[in-house]
């Protein structure tokens, strides 16, 4: 059952270009090195400045793996010490986690009701 993880935060309007560029590596950076997806999303609608990563794994013990690798990980540590040091806005970032609903099996039994 994959888990996805819906992280949203303010990027400073002052660093912007460095802001985006950094989150771009980080997304690239993970892709490229550990076995889950990212995707950087950008506004349509709502605050200009607020943007979020989208980040899916194959269940809750592979999100606990990859996090695990990568906070080991000095490369990526810089990578977003930068990120929560001087791209975002301090308190905008909200986490959320989803699981995928699978759906129904094909039952006889129901299909008769």
């Amino acid at each position: 059952m994959s888990v996805f993880v819906y992280q949203t935060f303010e990027v400073k309007q002052d660093s912007f270009v460095e802001a985006l560029k950094n989150m771009r590596m980080i997304q690239s950076y993970r892709n490229e090195n550990y076995q889950h997806e990212v995707e950087l999303l950008s506004p349509i609608s709502g605050k200009d400045h607020t943007y979020a990563f989208l980040f899916k794994y194959e269940g809750l013990a592979e999100m606990e793996l990859q996090n695990r690798k990568m906070f080991e990980d000095e490369e990526y540590k810089k990578l977003i010490e930068q990120f929560f040091l001087q791209d975002i806005v301090q308190g905008s970032m909200n986490t959320q986690m989803f699981r995928s609903v699978t759906g129904l099996k094909s039952d006889s039994s129901e299909q008769k009701k």
